[in-house]
Parts: C-alpha cells; sequence; structure tokens
C-alpha cells in the first residue's frame, strides 16, 4: 500500500544568516555565513514526503516572480506533482529571513506574499486530488479559512486530515477545524498553547496531549526536540524517544521533516508507533545539516524499510 500524501501550505524563499547567537531587540550582530534557500513549512513537508518515497502533490500559491518559478521547477525536480501550484499576478512569492545561532536554535520573520490569498476557490480547483488522497498534510502559513475549508472537503470523502499547527497560533484553532483533523502534531510552544499546559517533560506532554484530544482530535503527537515525541492514540499512550543522539547544527526545518515522514510511513501502512520512529530517524538526520530542504534526507539514508 502507498496511499497518495496532498500537502497544502506554504512555500518561501529563504535567507539564513549564522551567527554566534541571536540579535537582541535593537542590536546589530555581524554575522558569518549567508545561506538563500527554498523553504516554507508547506514546501518544507512536500520534499520531505517525496524525498523519503512518498506519492506527493503540493497544493500551494507563488507570485509572478523568479522565486514562484524557481519553485516550480524544483518541485518537478522532487517528482511533486504541481497541477495545483497557483500564481498571483499581484503578490510576490514568500520570504523568510533566519538567523541560526551557533548552537542550532532558530529566529525566524515571514513575509507572506502569495502565500496569504491561496484560498477556497483554488482549493475548489484541486478537490479531485483531495478527494483521490489517502492523506492530507496542512500547516498555518496560509489563511486558516482555507485550511478549514481543505480540511472539511477531505474529512468528508474519508481522507486523513493531519495538522502541524505551525507557526503557533495566537489562540485556539477552530472547532469546525479541529473536528474535521484525524491528527495534530504540535511542538512544545504549539501544544502549551493550545491546551494551556507548558510543556517540558514527558508528564507534561502527557497532560497536554489529553486536554488536546478533548478537543475532538482522535491522535496527537506532540513533538519534543531531542527528547523524541509524545503520541497519544485513543487511550494509548507512546514515549518514543530519539535512538541517538546527533549533533545538533540547526533545526530548521526538522519539524518539517517529522512531519512528511511520519504522512510517509502511514501512506505505507505502518503502526503509528512504527511511523513515528520512522519520523523521529528522519528529523534527526535533518538536525545535522544547515538549511531548510537542503537538510532533508533521502530514504536510503535513514536504511530502513518499512513494509
Amino acid at each position: 500500500m502507498n496511499e497518495k500524501i496532498v500537502v497544502l501550505g506554504s512555500c518561501n524563499t529563504d535567507m539564513v544568516i549564522k551567527s554566534e547567537r541571536l540579535p537582541a531587540p535593537g542590536e546589530t550582530i555581524l554575522g558569518g555565513q549567508f545561506l538563500m534557500n527554498p523553504g516554507g513549512k508547506g514546501a518544507n513537508q512536500a520534499v520531505a514526503a517525496s524525498r523519503l518515497g512518498g506519492d506527493v502533490t503540493f497544493i500551494c500559491k507563488t507570485g509572478n516572480d523568479i522565486f514562484g518559478q524557481e519553485f516550480v521547477e524544483l518541485f518537478k525536480k522532487e517528482s511533486i506533482k504541481t497541477e495545483y501550484v497557483f500564481k498571483d499576478e499581484e503578490l510576490p512569492s514568500g520570504v523568510a529571513l533566519i538567523t541560526v545561532d551557533k548552537s542550532g536554535e532558530n529566529s525566524i520573520v515571514v513575509a507572506s506574499g502569495a502565500n496569504s490569498s491561496l484560498n477556497k476557490s483554488d482549493i475548489d480547483t484541486a478537490k479531485d486530488a483531495l478527494e483521490d488522497a489517502g492523506l492530507l498534510l496542512m500547516q498555518l502559513e496560509t489563511p486558516v479559512e482555507t485550511v478549514m475549508y481543505a480540511a472539511e472537503i477531505a474529512n468528508k470523502n474519508g481522507v486523513k486530515v493531519i495538522l502541524n499547527p505551525a507557526p503557533a497560533p495566537e489562540q485556539s484553532l477552530p472547532v469546525e477545524l479541529l473536528e474535521n483533523l484525524y491528527m495534530i502534531i504540535p511542538n512544545e510552544t504549539e501544544a502549551q498553547i493550545l491546551s494551556g499546559i507548558e510543556v517540558n517533560d514527558w508528564e507534561t506532554a502527557r497532560q497536554a496531549a489529553d486536554v488536546i484530544s478533548g478537543l475532538g482530535v482522535a491522535v496527537v503527537v506532540i513533538t519534543l526536540g531531542a527528547m523524541g515525541a509524545f503520541v497519544k492514540d485513543g487511550d494509548q499512550y507512546y514515549e518514543i524517544k530519539v535512538e541517538s543522539k546527533l549533533d545538533a547544527v540547526d533545526t530548521t526545518a526538522a519539524g518539517d521533516t517529522f512531519c512528511g515522514a511520519l504522512c510517509v510511513a502511514l501512506a505505507e501502512g505502518t503502526t503509528l508507533k512504527e511511523a513515528v520512529e520512522f519520523a523521529n530517524r528522519a528529523a534527526g538526520i535533518s538536525v545535522t545539516r544547515m538549511g531548510a530542504q537542503a537538510s532533508i534526507p533521502c530514504r536510503k539514508e535513514l536504511e530502513i524499510k518499512l513494509t
């Protein structure tokens, strides 16, 4: 079994500076290495899913500019279906400014551009792809109304809808969105916003997962960085630890790699626990490399057969 995966989300050009530390407000730091890479949470997750063996269609919107043109070519090279990469004739393609410190932590500001104009009519155009998918993976760098609309269509057609609630929402997510989700994948910060519980260890992750699942989501997977991931699947709980500690140089796109990898494993018919273990391995490799999509591993690097 290899179900089709649809990723709906953002694509940005990432402009990255690596410095000793992150600047304080009002401070200027003379940094080091500069990189310009393709990014955006949606694009990162689509690339991760495709590189790791998924059958991926990406729904997004770019500007009518050089960045947008480059994205289409990039997706084709990554074997991602591009029929639903829409073009905005007025807004520019999205851009993200990223600072990364010596420990691999990052600070990111995004200018959404055309990502903000992905709308319901675009989703109507892509409806066939949504209805034909096994899984739909989304984030929150496109309008929440569009995300809700796609979730409703997919769920009505028996598609497993998975939300990575990033960037962290400023408030609770709409009930109309949550009720159409099969799974939600927040990190510690996002889990705290959704649950009201500060997440800093396995026990607080369990408490937060209970609250979040009480909102109506069947499966909650809280990513905990170097610790691993906490899973609540109905009345079952799993602490899925990282198998080996790797030296992190850049955590950018680690969460996106995790989400894409998880979807690939589920699409191939694994158990949820096996899928999270696979996702942990993929994310663990990504943090050892600089960049967003540049850091995402290929399937052969994980040296694992899922089925």
